[in-house]
């Protein structure tokens, strides 16, 4: 076992129950395009970012339209979503989230934040979050979304810790795929089917301790 010394945390699904707000507002913009989008296929935009995730939404309703019309189509959707989650509370943290964070800076283990989100940081913000972060990479400071290794190669970058020596926390599958691309460990939240290419699968941050870096 090498030596884990940082953790890197995807946001939506892992820290905060914002996935559903994604949803919501995805939801409300099939609808209006006239087509049904379901939660198994929201499963396909976790991870992934804005654009990618409407084209990926636009293939499901076999919607065909141009580049101007994708950047408006994103922009309501990305107001609708900030809309829904300007009603944010702690009830939206999710079990274990805070206590595991807490649990590894006592650990002096370094703690980053990989998401991205645009709208990371005024979720954390809000939620009273930001200070358990050392470095917060978001959809602000990266280019390429995930499946894509750039928001978790530039986190241990801000973190001065090899890639080798990192550990990510992931709901999606292109958020793992993303760790395994970027030679980093990887925990799984959520379905062990869904999310088998990580190290190991964990129900949700409640379930967490440091003595299960032992098994990766």
């Amino acid at each position: 076992m090498k030596k884990i010394e940082a953790c890197i945390f995807d946001l939506d699904g892992v820290i905060v129950d914002t996935a559903k707000y994604h949803y919501m507002a995805w939801k409300k913009l099939a609808n209006e395009l006239g087509f049904e989008f379901t939660e198994e296929q929201n499963e396909k935009l976790k991870g992934v970012s804005r654009m990618d995730s409407l084209d990926i939404l636009l293939k499901f309703g076999n919607v065909n339209v141009s580049y101007e019309e994708k950047c408006l189509l994103a922009e309501k959707k990305n107001k609708w979503y900030v809309e829904f989650i300007s009603n944010i509370k702690d009830e939206d943290i999710l079990p274990g989230a805070k206590e595991f964070l807490q649990i590894v800076i006592n650990n002096n283990i370094k703690t980053a934040l990989g998401s991205v989100s645009k709208n990371a940081m005024t979720i954390l913000t809000k939620l009273g979050l930001e200070n358990y972060f050392n470095s917060i990479i978001d959809g602000n400071k990266v280019v390429n979304a995930k499946p894509n290794p750039e928001v978790f190669l530039l986190g241990a970058k801000e973190l001065n810790v090899l890639p080798e020596n990192c550990v990510v926390f992931e709901d999606a599958e292109a958020g793992i795929q993303a760790a395994v691309n970027a030679g980093m460990y990887s925990i799984g939240i959520g379905d062990s089917g869904i999310l088998s290419g990580a190290n190991f699968v964990i129900n949700s941050l409640e379930e967490m301790e440091i003595d299960k870096f032992q098994l990766l």
